[in-house]
């Protein structure tokens, strides 16, 4: 009877611990064991992500299984061999998230949690495995080319009866070399009413705080308040391959994934192309604006495409306005390239690993685009 299915697992755990501990218990442990596992069965999808989409709630469901697990060891008794095998689903999910330095992503409200926070869960899950890369229902593709690491949201929102702090970042991207993060969405928005300000939860929800294409302002799917989401996008379309290398360009893996989001208002279909070269010195993107639905729609659009950047990064516009060059604090160097259309620097915000915000920047491509579509591509290279 609890409000979503993530805390009725918790009451279900719950349940099973009292009937371990408790005296005369055997009963009310076989009857929430049968709970446990059909509630974890609705809350875990096929891939063994949970179906709110969020890092934290896989982490909560994991380190309920990990402390219940504990109640059984205290006994001296197995837990359920199904408690084991979902356990074992619940992980690369959760590692298909992590930078290089181990710490977490900043998607659907969650922060950049700490790698020494990660590496404590899974080493007290005792579960040894590898990332997920290409995660169908989960909903994000991973790419990782030796130093750099690519995340991809490349699925809807979760539905409305699963979100806690459901957001509208479908197509955005963070990426990251070595351990600094060069581009990241701002997060913290399930830490809302700590040290985040709850003033800030419904902005940090918004498509804006992602790093992908915004239209009119407006979210690719309505952002409701506490934690809920609304209507837009419904499906997405979503292409991997991998690239062999020729004339000079070395292998790559290609993303290309596309959202309905925007069709019923402004008529358009955002597709988003991302090639990673497999050397991870080079992420070319493009954002295309097809004319979707049955008849075109006259006019102009504005749109902007924001690109939130890491910490401790210096950036400086280029002299002709169309790119930036930037600093990591490691002493190396990268360059942003827009094809086309003016580059601009504003402030933006990042939550960090402790969930507090932190001032950052934001390169951001705008403008106005015909009704009839359009497209934009930009490039991040390292130099030297």
């Amino acid at each position: 009877r609890a409000e979503d299915l993530l805390a009725e697992v918790a009451g279900w755990c719950g349940i099973v611990a009292a009937g371990l501990l408790l005296p005369d218990g055997k009963a009310r442990r076989l009857f929430g064991e049968a709970g446990l596992i059909k509630a974890l069965g609705e809350l875990v999808g096929d891939d063994g992500g949970v179906l709110s989409r969020s890092p934290l709630g896989q982490i909560e469901a994991i380190a309920l299984i990990v402390r219940l697990r504990a109640c059984y060891h205290a006994l001296r008794q197995d837990p359920p061999a199904a408690l084991e095998a979902i356990l074992a689903m619940l992980v690369p999910p959760l590692l298909a998230l992590t930078h290089g330095d181990g710490s977490l992503g900043s998607w659907q409200g969650a922060w950049a949690i700490d790698g020494d926070e990660i590496a404590a869960l899974i080493e007290a899950s005792g579960v040894r495995t590898r990332p997920l890369r290409d995660v169908r229902q989960w909903g994000y593709q991973r790419v990782v080319a030796k130093q750099s690491i690519l995340q991809f949201d490349a699925a809807p929102p979760p539905l409305a009866k699963h979100a806690r702090t459901g957001c509208a970042s479908t197509l955005a991207f963070e990426f990251s070399h070595g351990g600094h993060r060069l581009v990241v969405n701002c997060g913290g928005s399930g830490y809302a009413g700590g040290l985040m300000p709850v003033r800030l939860e419904q902005g940090l929800r918004a498509t804006a705080a992602h790093s992908t294409l915004v239209l009119d302002d407006a979210n690719s799917t309505a952002v409701l308040i506490n934690g809920a989401i609304g209507t837009g996008v419904s499906e997405v379309e979503v292409d991997r391959r991998t690239l062999t290398g020729d004339k000079g360009q070395g292998a790559a893996t290609r993303l290309e994934a596309s959202h309905n989001g925007y069709e019923a208002r402004y008529g358009l279909t955002h597709r988003r192309i991302l090639i990673l070269r497999d050397d991870g010195t080079e992420l070319r993107g493009e954002d295309l604006l097809v004319p979707g639905g049955k008849k075109g729609k006259n006019g102009k659009v504005g749109f902007a495409i924001r690109f939130h950047l890491g910490p401790n990064i210096e950036v400086r516009l280029s002299d002709d306005g169309q790119g930036a060059g930037l600093a990591l604090p490691d002493g190396s160097l990268w360059q942003f390239r827009s094809g086309g259309g003016q580059i601009t620097l504003e402030e933006s915000l990042w939550a960090d690993g402790q969930g507090r915000p932190q001032p950052v920047q934001q390169l951001v491509l705008q403008g106005l685009v015909s009704r009839g579509g359009g497209n934009f591509a930009w490039l991040l290279k390292k130099m030297g």
